[in-house]
């Protein structure tokens, strides 16, 4: 594996974009919690990734007297991971109070720098972090009071020794995407508890203290409209005891293409003890905030991994020859490692205004077409980011050469990991579909838009001139022309075209985004290196023919 720059003092495309998004006293609040992170990614979290990955879990049905316990062995190196995201409060920074005096709705943003440099070290670790904090978010929007406070304060704990961690457990076979054919029943038994029967055939993170879990209650209707949600805990609160072996059966662990160190099983519910989320009714609008949450931190670790894997090829560029050269000097390679660094930093400005609006509409500060615009934005960011980290994992393989294919190198992992992104939490074709249903609802397609309208107005702002917007200001206007034509296109032809739109939407808004923080570093700071980004993408996704000229290596892949 090559060296890894310091990835917090060396990414002053994190840094840059901090500045801008918390100000000045946001930002040196921001950099001791980061600093202290990133040291711990350049050492010992390194290593436990490395060790994680090479001892994952293991599935021990029965102990040494033939009783069934169905208990998940994990290494010490995932261990190590759950430890780090507590201590450096990576799901808890969003909810502690301190956190929200200091930064107010921008904390989701500091939360965004932490898992930035967090994940791509993680082992996969981050998706049960993401689950754990759509949990906070559910419970906190929907659970009754004693639920609450007896899960919320141990799922947001600094403590590693009494933190939880939260999976969800909504795939089943005859379902994936299709939720509303859920076949897991909830049932009352004398008592008067819920228990759960049911098998869920993919389930991430099966070692968590607890899990939240879609089921239909005994005598509901069927379709989603019939579901309930309900919050299930490896220990029965009312006795004590484990599940694990009696009510919740671990079938197998899955044998997956990647994300190796994370538990991931199929699991039977016999009858589960679980504890419905507030009204036993109304499961899947209960879980729209879940998503949110989920699917932002999916398109954090898609942004974060094309970073992670620009670091690497460009040291290994640094330090390669070719020809009797570095490779880093070799002009189409430099072009290569440009577009790499380009589309990462697109990736991370579309994650940062996901951040940025969750946390302002969480905080009660956000404006009715902001709120719309997020409900557009969240299913726009997540397939975009996700399809290009795919891409981007595939292109800085490449650029290994032979090495890139060498399990040894730890390359072709971040291929494999980065394959999942698509399909976690709605696959590209279901985000497309989901657009079409926000616009229909609330007009949050136009409402992103004028968003976007907002972001070309605040570059024309400011001064001095220079970064042009002219070729989004075009894709815009001609987003606008064919989401006003909705109403009146066939349903099927609009179905078929809706997969081209997002990217489109997504690639625009993108440009935006970038156009705007490059206005503002040249304004503020006197930096050209944004500007050159900005263009750069906008000419190869939104100018038909690539007239681009290379930019230097220092712009993009160190910046």
């Amino acid at each position: 594996m090559p060296a890894l720059p310091d990835v917090y003092a060396e990414d002053p495309m994190l840094r840059s974009w901090l500045q801008r998004l918390l100000g000045d006293e946001g930002f040196t609040n921001a950099e001791g919690p980061l600093k202290a992170l990133a040291a711990e990614v350049m050492g010992p979290l390194r290593a436990a990734h490395v060790e994680a990955e090479s001892h994952p879990p293991v599935l021990h049905r029965y102990d040494g007297w033939g009783g069934r316990v169905d208990r998940v062995e994990v290494s010490a190196g995932w261990e190590r991971q759950r430890v780090a995201a507590a201590e450096h409060a990576i799901v808890a920074l969003p909810y502690l109070a301190d956190a929200r005096e200091r930064w107010g709705a921008r904390a989701r943003v500091v939360q965004h720098a932490l898992l930035h440099l967090y994940g791509p070290s993680s082992a996969v670790y981050s998706c049960p972090v993401a689950m754990t904090d759509a949990a906070v978010r559910v419970l906190v929007d929907h659970a009754p009071a004693e639920l609450r406070e007896r899960v919320v304060p141990r799922l947001t704990s600094r403590d590693p020794e009494r933190a939880w961690t939260s999976g969800q457990w909504m795939t089943e076979r005859e379902g994936g995407s299709d939720v509303g054919r859920t076949a897991t029943v909830a049932r009352r038994d004398q008592a008067g508890t819920w228990r759960l029967h049911g098998v869920k055939w993919f389930t991430s993170a099966t070692t968590a203290d607890c899990a939240l879990a879609l089921a239909r209650p005994e005598g509901a209707p069927d379709g989603s409209g019939g579901l309930g949600l309900f919050l299930v805990e490896r220990v029965d609160p009312a006795s004590g005891r484990t599940q694990l072996g009696s009510t919740i059966l671990v079938n197998r662990l899955k044998d997956k293409l990647g994300t190796r160190a994370l538990p991931t099983a199929e699991l039977t519910l016999a009858g589960a003890s679980a504890t419905p989320v507030g009204d036993v009714g109304g499961g899947l609008r209960k879980i729209a905030g879940m998503l949110n949450v989920t699917r932002l931190h999916n398109a954090v670790s898609s942004a974060a991994g094309m970073r992670r894997g620009l670091e690497l090829a460009a040291a290994y560029a640094g330090a390669r020859q070719a020809f009797g050269r570095p490779l880093a000097d070799l002009p189409l390679h430099k072009a290569t490692l440009a577009d790499l660094g380009v589309e990462a930093e697109a990736a991370f400005a579309l994650v940062s205004r996901g951040m940025e609006l969750m946390g302002r509409v969480e905080h009660g500060v956000a404006g009715e077409p902001e709120q719309r615009a997020l409900r557009a934005l969240v299913p726009t960011v997540k397939l975009l980011t996700a399809k290009d980290a795919v891409a981007h994992a595939s292109e800085v393989l490449e650029a290994f050469g032979g090495a890139g294919y060498i399990e040894d190198t730890g390359i072709p992992r971040l291929l494999r990991d980065a394959q999942v992104l698509p399909i976690w939490e709605g696959t590209t074709n279901v985000l497309s579909l989901d657009l079409l249903r926000a616009e229909s609802r609330e007009e949050a397609v136009t409402a992103l838009l004028g968003d976007l309208a907002e972001q070309l107005a605040a570059v024309r702002a400011l001064p001095p001139p220079g970064v042009h917007t002219d070729l989004v200001e075009r894709s815009r206007a001609a987003l606008l022309e064919r989401v006003r034509a909705w109403p009146d296109t066939d349903g099927d032809a609009l179905q078929a075209q809706l997969r081209e739109l997002a990217f489109h939407l997504g690639r625009t808004y993108a440009a935006a985004l970038l156009a705007r923080h490059a206005a503002h570093r040249r304004a503020r700071h006197g930096d050209d290196r944004a500007a050159g980004v900005a263009q750069r993408y906008a000419e190869r996704w939104l100018g038909g023919i690539q007239t681009r000229v290379a930019a230097p290596l220092g712009a993009t892949a160190s910046g």
